[in-house]
């Protein structure tokens, strides 16, 4: 995951924040960002949650995001 497309920050960070970045105070990616919308969307579907175990269903949504951040090249 070293080389994995994160797509930076999820939120704009204000100048208090930019500051506590400099302390290694980091927040969500824009890859953590899109893998749980699309995770809520697999775990409001009751098929999916009957027939997917959360392993596979964090795995489905990490795929999801790493294609939405393909898309945005």
């Amino acid at each position: 995951m070293i080389n994995t497309n994160t797509g930076g920050p999820a939120f704009p960070q204000s100048s208090v924040e930019q500051l506590a970045s400099k302390f290694n105070v980091q927040g969500m990616t824009m890859r953590d960002y899109f893998a749980a919308k699309a995770m809520q969307g697999y775990l409001g579907s009751p098929e999916w949650l009957r027939e997917v175990s959360p392993q596979g269903t964090a795995e489905a949504a990490y795929r999801v995001a790493d294609a939405m951040l393909k898309a945005r090249e």
